[in-house]
């Protein structure tokens, strides 16, 4: 299906297996019987270019909204908007409300968010009273919507390229990463803060990250978070 159709196609979930479905014309169904010997065409509603905005839906998060444009912030909460991307991150993600909620105790303070995709969690921190807020990532395409999404949203965040596990990292008041847990414990020992909020791992994996200690740790959705403080 790659080969056939880089461009991308949808799994879907049915009781007998995964269907995989391609939006194509009359020549994509072709090269579908040629390479599988059977398909099933249907046609799609006119508006089939817009349904993926289905799946980006707005959260709530303590006082913070989180969305994409095209959906309307009630009144009364502090809007985040996220345009959705290559980067990683539109708040949706039980990570990502997970960080934001541990973020949300912390005396506020310079924050850096180390791996940051979209910016969604360094956008969050600033519009929460952090600052100075810096956010970095090994991705270009991940600084360049930071910085995108951070001028959209009226914010200052210092966008840059960087190798977390590599180069060498600022100091500030907290840090933030919500990367993969065998990640997190290679970059726990070049850390240079005084409080460590992290997530992207499932709530079974060990709690433990010394020299820190753990303080708090919360669950969603088979997700988990965990608040450290660096040892006195």
């Amino acid at each position: 299906m790659l080969e056939l159709f880089p461009e991308g196609f949808e799994e879907v979930d049915r009781s007998d297996g995964v269907e995989l479905v391609a939006y194509t014309d009359a020549g994509g169904e072709e090269r579908l019987w040629q390479a599988f010997g059977g398909v099933r065409g249907e046609d799609v509603a006119a508006d089939w270019r817009d349904r993926w905005k289905t799946f980006h839906r707005a959260v709530r998060i303590g006082p913070l909204w989180v969305g994409p444009p095209w959906d309307e912030p009630p009144a009364g909460v502090t809007a985040i908007v996220i345009e959705p991307g290559r980067a990683f991150g539109t708040g949706a993600h039980a990570s990502t409300r997970l960080c934001i909620e541990l973020l949300l105790e912390l005396p506020r303070g310079s924050i850096v968010d180390l791996g940051c995709g979209s910016g969604v969690l360094a956008i969050a921190a600033a519009k929460l009273g952090f600052s100075p807020v810096l956010a970095l990532d090994s991705d270009q395409s991940a600084v360049s919507a930071t910085a995108a999404n951070a001028a959209a949203n009226r914010v200052e965040v210092d966008a840059r390229l960087a190798d977390v596990l590599v180069d060498t990292l600022p100091r500030a008041e907290v840090a933030v990463a919500n990367i993969t847990r065998p990640a997190l414990e290679a970059l726990v020992p070049r850390l240079r803060c005084k409080r460590l909020v992290s997530s992207g791992y499932l709530p079974t994996d060990a709690l433990p990250l010394p020299p820190f200690r753990h303080v708090r740790h919360i669950t969603a959705d088979g997700w988990a978070a965990d608040l450290y403080e660096a040892a006195e």
